[in-house]
């Protein structure tokens, strides 16, 4: 990884050397924590006292972030009176997702990473204050909650490619299956639990309430972050501008076949198969005739699924055979999927929701982990706010099976999407040659400069 026409040395080299040796010593020269047997594998990343704290900040901040998301529809409606304003606000975060992905990226490799993330934080802490004040004084407007919502979109594009890059910082390049799996098991638990949690606190206690308690979750998430090590960033060369470096990124991803083919096969679920999690009220009311209730049901299940795909994933994950366990939960995924859009009894379907967001789980997480020990780290942040992107095609894949969905039935139209699936994948994964050296690139050694340096066809 290193580039083979450098020769002699040079300021840039030299601070190359001494960040791989600082990062070398900070992980005990690149080896993660010792395996350990049993259930004490799944959670061994923890056994870094750095990156529990990260964790616990994570936890804090995701729940924090999930209620409040079901919080403001609940709001943006009685503010409003009509559906209108729900599909505003989504809109005013995702806009700004997509468009500052990438450059939050640039700057997650330009910037030690722990300020950037406590600084994102610290923006979202005087977010939820300046809401939970316009409301205790009775003065809060839609218009507001929109400009608040803006500032959540333009900030989270820059928190999480700092927040994943740092997790190769505190644990290593072999711990970091384990610490990804585990990041994604919290999130997961974070998107199943929250959301009723919030609506059981509103129900109960108020809307007040609940910005208070997101706001000291905020709060928790911050302090957490500030017992957390500084992450220095990478060395860069001072004469690129951030346009440049950008650009850097894109052509490191381009000319990195493994890397390159990861993410595309990453976006085949996000644009056929993921789409079904919008249609679970429809097939809750409309196929089974089981009401809210049923809906409520069937998320928890699908929720659950993708906390049990992270465990799994955080157990075995420090195993080789990556290749083998993604395309397997890739497959298993889009039939389990099929099964369940044409089951015809809802407590069947239960069961199949559950493993097929198991095997997404297990599929998403293999991925990114793939990718994160296959890059360096000088264009890590780059490279996650770019995987970040391929989550905002998500809406795009869910427009053509909604479509399909009202002309055909859902069922129909989920099925269709699980052969398409398989179909592409299949395609891909013959066509993609370079998938079958995912393997060989994430175990390979990295030499002490490769820590350091993007490869030389990145250039």
């Amino acid at each position: 990884m290193v580039n083979p026409t450098s020769r002699g040395p040079s300021p840039a080299r030299d601070a190359s050397l001494i960040y791989a040796v600082s990062m070398a010593a900070a992980h005990g020269g690149g080896r993660g924590p010792e395996r350990a047997g049993g259930w004490r594998a799944a959670f061994s990343s923890l056994s870094h006292q750095q990156f529990r704290w990260l964790y616990g900040s994570n936890i804090a901040f995701f729940f924090a972030m999930n209620g409040q998301f079901v919080v403001r529809s609940i709001l943006a409606h009685d503010l409003t009176g009509n559906a209108t304003s729900l599909g505003l606000v989504n809109l005013m975060v995702a806009l700004p997702m997509l468009i500052i992905s990438p450059f939050g990226g640039v700057v997650a490799d330009r910037f030690e990473r722990r300020r950037l993330i406590m600084l994102g934080q610290a923006t979202l802490l005087v977010n939820e204050l300046v809401i939970l004040t316009l409301l205790v004084t009775g003065v809060l407007e839609f218009w507001h909650l929109l400009v608040v919502v803006f500032i959540l979109g333009c900030t989270f594009p820059f928190v999480m490619p700092a927040r994943q890059a740092i997790v190769a910082n505190i644990v290593g390049r072999e711990g970091l299956p384990n610490a990804m799996a585990l990041q994604m098991g919290g999130m997961n638990a974070a998107r199943v639990a929250a959301p009723v949690t919030a609506g059981f606190i509103v129900a109960f206690v108020g809307l007040r309430w609940m910005y208070l308690i997101a706001t000291v979750l905020y709060l928790g998430a911050l302090f957490a972050m500030t017992r957390v090590h500084k992450s220095p960033p990478p060395p860069r060369d001072e004469a690129v501008s951030p346009l440049g470096e950008l650009a850097v990124g894109f052509r490191y991803v381009a000319k990195n076949p493994p890397v390159r083919a990861l993410m595309l096969l990453s976006i085949v679920p996000i644009m056929f198969a993921m789409p079904f999690q919008t249609l679970l009220v429809v097939f809750a009311e409309d196929v089974w005739k089981v009401g809210e209730d049923g809906f409520g049901v069937l998320q928890a299940f699908a929720g659950i699924g993708g906390i049990l795909g992270s465990v799994f994933v955080a157990w075995h994950g420090g195993e080789r055979h990556q290749l083998r366990l993604m395309v397997a939960s890739l497959f298993a995924f889009a039939g389990t999927l099929f099964l369940f859009a044409i089951s015809p009894w809802f407590l069947l379907a239960l069961p199949l929701v559950l493993l097929t967001d198991i095997c997404a789980s297990v599929f998403n997480t293999v991925n990114s982990t793939s990718v994160n020990m296959i890059i360096p780290d000088a264009v890590r942040g780059r490279v996650m706010s770019l995987m970040m992107m391929s989550f905002g095609l998500t809406p795009l894949g869910t427009m053509p099976v909604s479509a399909a969905a009202d002309a055909w039935g859902a069922p129909a139209a989920v099925a269709g999407s699980a052969v398409a699936m398989v179909i592409v994948s299949g395609f891909m994964l013959l066509a993609f040659r370079s998938l079958r050296e995912v393997e060989r690139a994430a175990h390979a050694p990295l030499d002490i400069e490769g820590m350091a340096h993007v490869p030389a066809g990145a250039r």
